[in-house]
């Protein structure tokens, strides 16, 4: 018997941002001019994915500019994460460290790295666009935050993840729910509200415990949403970084009371950021107007997470055959690096 996927609780409204169409005829264009994909099925399944509609619900009030160079962030963010979840390069985290290394030096600031321009791989032409159109105009702070955000994402997906899957190392629920938030690159994506909406947080706000759990709470909805969307599809990759799987694998459930016990889980961190937004925004009246879009912002991306994945074909439990073989739709140009 199939199991069916419970109801996942948000209270947040469905948004969508107007420029969508613009930023669909944007993200054609910018993959294209980067390099990041070239064979047909890798266009197919990129087109299909349709990460316009995506970054048009979680930033539904970005001017056209802004939505189309998050836009470019969400692609980047995708095509790497599945080079290095789906395919071979996820259980060989040596193979990946030179690449990182240079991705690294674009983020510090020190380059793209020894390799001239005409060798370098797409993920590293299409960074050095997106660091160079980012970060020019940003608060020194937010471009700190942001760089350590992007290198932790990295280096946890390229040692922790890939190392795990080397060893056969089945994390624990609570290493592997402190580890998703990096893994799942979400800090980036949530600094990157602060862009959209034209503010700029101070470190006092950031440092503040009822901002912390309200952004953390926000995360993990995130992160765990997309694990219980994801389950089938990682299933067939044999991926064990999937909190739905854990909680089978440590707790003996089955499939169903798994999903349904995820999504208590997501139903009690969605209470947990409304109570810290009630509690932050009571603390802080005099920045209300910093505030209110930067968790409205994480409102949007909790309802717009939730959203794309109920519709888009990337995790149809329908069509998981087709992550039976990734190296159809995954491509070396993308990190330069080819399997033996």
């Amino acid at each position: 018997m199939e199991s069916e996927l419970p109801d996942i609780y948000c209270p947040f409204p469905q948004r969508t941002n107007p420029h969508v169409g613009h930023t669909r005829v944007h993200l054609d264009s910018w993959i294209r001019n980067t390099g990041l994909v070239h064979r047909d099925s890798a266009r197919e399944r990129f087109e299909q994915a349709d990460f316009g509609a995506f970054v048009g619900m979680v930033y539904p009030t970005a001017d056209s500019k802004d939505l189309d160079l998050v836009a470019d962030w969400f692609v980047w963010l995708f095509l790497v994460d599945d080079q290095l979840d789906d395919g071979h390069l996820g259980r060989s985290p040596e193979r990946v460290r030179d690449v990182v290394a240079v991705m690294r030096s674009v983020i510090e600031g020190t380059g793209s790295g020894t390799l001239p321009d005409e060798d370098l791989p797409a993920a590293v032409v299409a960074l050095v666009d997106l660091w160079e159109r980012t970060t020019p105009t940003a608060a020194a702070h937010w471009r700190t935050r942001f760089g350590w955000h992007l290198t932790t994402y990295l280096t946890t997906a390229t040692t922790w993840e890939a190392g795990n899957r080397a060893a056969g190392v089945v994390p624990s629920e609570e290493t592997y729910i402190a580890k998703r938030r990096h893994t799942g690159a979400i800090h980036v994506c949530m600094d990157l509200i602060e862009t959209v909406a034209g503010i700029e947080a101070p470190e006092s706000i950031h440092n503040d415990s009822r901002f912390i759990a309200a952004l953390e709470a926000s995360c993990n909805v995130v992160c765990w949403a997309n694990d219980v969307y994801s389950y089938e599809k990682e299933q067939v990759l044999g991926e064990i970084h999937n909190l739905v799987h854990l909680v089978r694998h440590h707790r003996g459930y089955g499939k169903q009371q798994a999903l349904e016990h995820v999504c208590a889980e997501i139903a009690t961190e969605t209470e947990r950021f409304l109570t810290a937004e009630a509690e932050l925004l009571a603390a802080y009246p005099q920045l209300s107007w910093m505030l209110a879009p930067y968790l409205d912002g994480m409102r949007s991306w909790m309802r717009g997470n939730l959203d794309w994945s109920r519709q888009t074909p990337r995790y149809n439990p329908a069509d998981v055959s087709q992550y039976e073989e990734p190296e159809e739709y995954l491509e070396a140009t993308v990190l330069g690096v080819a399997r033996d």
